[in-house]
């Protein structure tokens, strides 16, 4: 049996496009089961292989019931969550090499939903005109490994600029299908490390990086950008790393101001339950994000920092800081394995040193007595006379966290 393709699309307004593609796969010498995922009408021009109310099936439910949901909104989640589970158990069968979904928002969402259950490293292509620069992204990729393609035009008809998207889309595919390969498990010598960071905090992680691989461990850096460090907790789930040197938390601040780096309400304790060895920097902590002009009225008039054109980093106040501590120390208190936390006196971010426009180290100073007073006794929180991306503190916390390893 050759490579499979499952194909994903709203046969009763994207068929003969679906139908398309899928041809242009199979004559490329790949094997497809088309879904269809639509609710209201009959395929056109197509038949599935798995048709929408064997799709309904799988989120416990049926096509009618889908149909009079009360809203289209119900309808989509419904059927969203019903692709879900379809998608996993085709690949746990041995019945998904690749996945590929075309549509428009809500054919894009539900796709791009089912896309999401996958390993890291099986192929993923999304095509919808919503995947441009001016739609918020999330829905599309999450922390999966998505590409996602411009359709340019509208997904209805076949003209030369949607079949020079779909000819490429298929033939993307079969070069990942072909060449391609699933993220492996680390081996029985492999000592991978998991590293946040930002540019704020790149020297520093650079000279962490340097000094970890004297000692026979590897970085492994995850950009902090509200996607980076739910992303590396997950993989951290899946067994990919001996530890982790979470550098850079800012993730934890963006939600309590509607921030675009927005880790979640998990963040900083999923790798706790584990049981992994962590070291804890509050790297950036002291600033949430936004995109250039777009800082909420509540928040203007407090110092701000132009990070680059499209985005501005905010300060965060003594009171939220204080905030942050108890987070911090109400998030790690759980933790099943070794934590030591590694606190720079002397800036937490680039704008933050003397004469800057952060530099507050009064509030910095109320995060730490609050995070020291609360925190499990048997946590140790260490301090450094260092700026956050001061290579030296980078290697300091690297030697961290090698002594820990060492002990135990």
């Amino acid at each position: 049996m050759g490579k499979n393709v499952v194909v994903i699309g709203t046969l009763d307004t994207k068929g003969p496009e679906i139908a398309y593609l899928r041809d242009q796969l199979q004559a490329l010498g790949l094997e497809t089961t088309v879904v269809d995922s639509g609710i209201l009408g009959e395929p056109i021009g197509i038949t599935p292989d798995i048709s929408r109310a064997e799709a309904a099936r799988y989120g416990g439910t049926t096509i009618e019931a889908l149909q009079n949901a009360g809203s289209r909104g119900k309808a989509v989640e419904g059927m969203r969550e019903a692709l879900k589970k379809l998608t996993l158990e085709l690949y746990e069968q041995g019945r998904l090499d690749a996945i590929v979904s075309m549509g428009g928002a809500e054919g894009a969402v539900m796709g791009a939903a089912a896309m999401m259950q996958l390993p890291v490293g099986v192929p993923k292509v999304l095509v919808s005109p919503i995947a441009s620069g001016k739609h918020y992204f999330d829905p599309l990729v999450g922390t999966s490994d998505i590409m996602v393609v411009h359709s340019i035009v509208d997904i209805l008809g076949l003209n030369p600029i949607a079949r020079t998207i779909f000819d490429n889309v298929a033939a993307a595919l079969k070069g990942m299908v072909e060449h391609g390969h699933v993220l492996p498990p680390p081996g029985p010598d492999d000592r991978y490390v998991a590293v946040t960071m930002l540019g704020n905090t790149t020297k520093a992680v650079m000279a962490l990086k340097e000094r970890l691989a004297e000692h026979g461990y590897e970085a492994v850096i995850f950009h902090s950008n509200g996607v980076g460090g739910p992303a590396m907790e997950e993989l951290a789930e899946a067994g990919q790393f001996v530890g982790v040197i979470d550098f850079t938390t800012n993730e934890v601040y963006d939600p309590l101001t509607g921030g675009i780096h927005d880790g979640g309400p998990d963040r900083l304790k999923r790798v706790g339950a584990l049981g992994l060895p962590q070291v804890v920097v509050p790297g950036c902590i002291d600033f949430c994000v936004f995109h250039a002009g777009a800082i909420p009225p509540e928040l203007q008039g407090r110092p701000v920092y132009d990070h680059n054109p499209e985005y501005t980093l905010v300060r965060a106040t003594r009171e939220e800081m204080i905030q942050l501590g108890h987070i911090f120390a109400e998030r790690l208190n759980p933790a099943k394995g070794p934590v030591i936390i590694a606190v720079p006196t002397q800036g937490l971010s680039i704008p933050n040193v003397p004469d800057g426009p952060f530099w507050d180290p009064e509030a910095d100073r109320a995060f730490l007595e609050t995070l020291r007073s609360e925190i499990r006794e048997d946590i140790p929180v260490r301090t450094f006379e260092r700026h956050v991306n001061d290579p030296e503190f980078g290697r300091e916390v690297a030697d961290l966290f090698i002594s820990m390893m060492e002990s135990l």
